[in-house]
């Protein structure tokens, strides 16, 4: 049985489907038992368990051949204190498979996880220091920045043919990957057999800069979409209008992949690489605003 956390998303829904379509059992892990019924008429064993509650957890994951640990984002961490909410849920989530002692645990990392400045991927490496210590085997899957972030970009390459972005400059290319890539390559892990701690890197075919992103709207949406760099001096303004009430580990993260110190140990020349390109993901996401907009 594999026990799988975030189950309801991308990746962690990518990756059931893979097991599930191997003939593998899945135990799908779940916070909301309104979202029960769908799975169990897939033919999963269902566990409702919060993140940050170790008992259920470690109910959910007791006796399971492998589990899969999908964390939450914390995309504006309350200041002070680094990371306390992420540092809470590290904690129970250790005290679970301490506990539970599963066959093998492969948990979704990102690259930037040994970035050597702080910064909101910093995170990660809290989690990976944590789950190394507890005596499992343990993979931690470090996949490049998520194509699907792209969804954000819709709305203004549509409409105004526009895309705004703070990764720059536009023609520099970063390690991207489509998140149905990181479901199928984290099945593939579950299904191996290791020893020790791990880590395993992955981007998508090809390196992919905001002119590419613009490209590839354009191509989708059969209107020229042109790439506009969105001045570092005004993010905090941007991000603290958009509701953030603490923009400054966001604002290192893209530093670092702007400035070049969030990469892949190698630059990615070992990386395992995706197979989903990305005109196929923007056509996904430009599917999906349309039929909220028709909604």
């Amino acid at each position: 049985m594999y026990a799988i956390t975030g189950i309801t998303g991308k990746v962690g829904g990518a990756l059931a489907r893979s097991l599930l379509a191997g003939g593998l059992p899945v135990r799908a892990v779940l916070r909301d038992k309104a979202k029960a019924a769908e799975w169990r008429t897939r033919g999963c064993d269902v566990a409702l368990a919060e993140m940050d509650d170790a008992a259920s957890l470690t109910s959910a994951f007791r006796g399971a051949t492998g589990v899969f640990i999908l964390p939450p984002s914390e995309f504006d961490p309350e200041p002070g204190f680094p990371f306390p909410e992420a540092r809470r849920v590290i904690a129970t989530v250790a005290a679970a498979l301490a506990e539970a002692r599963p066959g093998k645990v492969v948990c979704l990392s990102t690259i930037g996880a040994d970035a050597p400045h702080e910064n909101l991927l910093t995170q990660r490496m809290l989690m990976e220091q944590s789950l190394g210590e507890i005596g499992l085997p343990i993979t931690f899957l470090r996949p490049g920045w998520f194509m699907e972030n792209a969804l954000w970009d819709v709305p203004s390459a549509r409409d105004e043919g526009v895309l705004r972005s703070f990764l720059q400059p536009a023609d520099r290319p970063f390690p991207m990957v489509a998140t149905q890539d990181v479901g199928r390559q984290a099945a593939m892990l579950l299904r191996e057999d290791w020893s020790g701690t791990r880590v395993v890197e992955l981007e998508g075919s090809a390196r992919v800069s905001p002119n590419d992103l613009a490209r590839a709207f354009a191509t989708v949406l059969e209107r020229p979409v042109r790439v506009e760099t969105v001045l570092r001096e005004s993010w905090e303004e941007i991000f603290r209008s958009q509701g953030t009430q603490n923009p400054s580990p966001r604002i290192r993260m893209l530093d670092g992949f702007n400035e070049g110190w969030i990469e892949f140990s190698d630059h990615g020349r070992s990386a395992v690489k995706g197979t989903t390109t990305l005109e196929s993901v923007i056509v996904e996401l430009v599917r999906a605003c349309q039929g909220k907009t028709a909604a």
